[in-house]
């Protein structure tokens, strides 16, 4: 059985699993390798590892395989690659002749199955050089503690595009998904029942049937050879257009809203302190940003300069001032004091330059785009007319387009769609002529733009008795669709399972005759049943923030959220917009 998810929870799963069937499987006292990696499989060990426990493993330097690199032909050489026709290419001229091979000799590790043709290839060509060739099933990536994705931010043109031509790249698609969902489950030891939103398109149908078949087969012919029947868990698949709001909404809990508002790539977020730019990477290693990530900025502005006064009155170092200036004085002054001091200074600095960018104009409109979602005001009143909150946002000369276009979609997502008078009214009023597929194209996603749908919207629910704050009222779908799920309250026919129902789903921890009652939480967390959800076309933080919640709130059953991609507002309204263009203007597949 895969281990509980405690500490960083799939990251170390991950970890030992590699561990367990890589380096234990190559390891030999006193001898030291060289690694090669490709594009895929060094995301994958920097969100698992760090060089030290590499270094631990017998590995003294890490090497990109598409790169070219100097013979070291006293040492061997431990090639973890996806199962790629550029990857092998890479490895195969490293050992090209017996007089020309770059190394002693060869531990090759796909992370994911290999094909017949590529596993022939190398098999004809340097089969003598090879000490281990084997498959390891991890092919994701895990991005925190509860979250994985696949990696594949393509998925999102060749699932939504409407052009026919596409066809065949969607079918490709759709099957390396399917594998690498496979192996999610089968790192976290568990062969789950197989539902799906059946409506209203019918890609996460298609995808589902695609992973139960490849689920029914893995189990049959995993590493122990035992058919596994299936566990008390279970994997959601669902597309992308469920939930609309979530993804243009501006959020107030920090992560959200600093990866929104602020120009944070690959996690890492730049500042300046003290006149010099600095670099920080926002990560789980930061046991700060762990407890405060998802927390609404009115409380991290709280909380940090408290932790910083604890900090300082401890030392008696400030004169009771807790300002960007006076901490950089002191971590002059105080060496050793620096680094407990660095993370609250990042943080304070990450709150901060989100607060510049929400005070002049985020804030106005939060207001409208919550009235918007929610369809009531901050006091419970319905919204009349949804079309006098929107007015004002559009009129706003301090607001750019994709604030305008965010505030657009609210009110069509609002009104369930909009007659093409009055979309072409706002499109010109606004002047976004050239933007306007940001906004048309959802409809490739299922979501009624034009005309209006004839549909009620699904039923929310209640929330109101919950606290919060008036600029955050809106509470994401995905969380109503895991408190359901965990209950057992999903209707059957909206969300069906791809085979027979599985062993009693038992996500809420009640338990059957058959089961002898539970311990302690311990027990509980690494017996009780995962929710494992996989969105088609990207998740936005604040879903990612649900999975956490709702784990919490239900002990006995751990939720593992993942998708094709991470999701930023922008990102996506460029990707929408970007549907109805031909692939040659959009980025590639990812080499097959």
């Amino acid at each position: 059985m895969a281990p509980p998810l405690t500490e960083r929870g799939l990251k170390s799963v991950v970890w030992q699993k590699i561990k367990a069937t890589v380096f234990d499987d190559c390891k030999k006292e006193g001898e030291w390798k060289i690694m090669l990696l490709d594009e895929f499989t060094t995301k994958l060990l920097a969100s698992c590892c760090k060089m030290t426990d590499l270094l631990a493993e017998g590995i003294t330097v890490v090497e990109n395989i598409y790169k070219n690199r100097e013979p070291v032909r006293q040492m061997k050489a431990l090639y973890f690659i996806s199962p790629t026709s550029k990857s092998v290419d890479c490895f195969l001229r490293d050992f090209a002749s017996k007089s020309e091979n770059k190394y002693k000799a060869a531990y090759i590790y796909f992370t994911d199955f290999c094909p017949d043709s590529l596993f022939n290839k190398i098999k004809a060509s340097c089969s003598k050089s090879i000490r281990r060739c084997k498959e390891i099933n991890i092919s994701f990536i895990p991005l925190e503690s509860q979250v994985y994705t696949l990696d594949v931010p393509d998925a999102f043109y060749y699932c939504y595009s409407p052009d026919p031509s596409n066809a065949n790249g969607k079918d490709a698609i759709m099957e390396e998904m399917a594998e690498q969902i496979v192996t999610v489950c089968a790192t976290l030891d568990e062969n789950p029942g197989v539902r799906y939103k059946s409506k209203p398109l019918d890609n996460a149908s298609k995808l589902a049937q695609l992973v139960e078949k490849k689920l029914e087969n893995y189990y049959k012919i995993d590493e122990k050879s035992l058919i596994k029947g299936k566990t008390h868990s279970q994997l959601i698949i669902i597309d992308r257009g469920f939930d609309p709001v979530s993804t243009v909404l501006h959020e107030l809990t920090f992560q959200a809203m600093a990866y929104d508002l602020l120009p944070i790539e690959n996690d890492t977020y730049k500042y300046k302190t003290d006149g010099k730019e600095k670099e920080a990477i926002l990560e789980e290693d930061d046991d700060l940003w762990v407890r405060i990530r998802h927390r609404h900025i009115a409380v991290v502005l709280e909380e940090i300069p408290k932790l910083m006064k604890e900090i300082s009155s401890t030392k008696k170092a400030t004169e009771g001032k807790t300002s960007l200036s006076a901490l950089t004085q002191l971590m002059k002054k105080m060496p050793h004091f620096r680094k407990q001091i660095t993370k609250q200074v990042v943080h304070l600095n990450l709150a901060e330059d989100c607060m510049n960018k929400f005070k002049p104009n985020i804030e106005k409109l939060c207001k409208s785009e919550q009235d918007l979602a929610l369809g009531t005001d901050a006091e419970g009143q319905k919204v009349k007319d949804s079309m006098r909150v929107l007015l004002p946002v559009l009129l706003n000369k301090n607001h750019d387009n994709y604030d305008k276009i965010r505030a657009i979609l609210l009110y069509i997502f609002s009104i369930n769609g909009t007659t093409e008078e009055n979309l072409d009214r706002l499109i010109q009023n606004v002047k976004i002529e050239n933007e306007s597929d940001m906004i048309r194209n959802w409809s490739y996603l299922g979501v009624p733009i034009v005309p209006p749908s004839q549909q009620s919207k699904p039923l929310r629910k209640d929330r109101s008795t919950e606290e919060t704050f008036q600029l955050s009222r809106w509470t994401p779908f995905i969380k109503d669709i895991l408190e359901d799920a965990i209950d057992n309250r999903l209707d059957s026919k909206e969300w069906p399972y791809c085979s027979q129902c599985p062993a009693v789903w038992n996500g809420s921890g009640a338990v059957s005759a058959r089961q002898k009652p539970r311990t302690n939480y311990l027990e509980d967390r690494k017996n009780g049943s995962k929710l494992i959800v996989f969105v088609i076309g990207g998740i936005t933080y604040s879903e990612m923030r649900c999975a956490y919640e709702v784990s919490q709130a239900h002990k006995s059953c751990e939720v593992i959220i993942g998708s094709t991609h991470i999701l930023t507002p922008r990102k996506l309204l460029d990707d929408i917009k970007m549907l109805n263009k031909p692939k040659d203007k959009v980025s590639f597949i990812k080499d097959e």
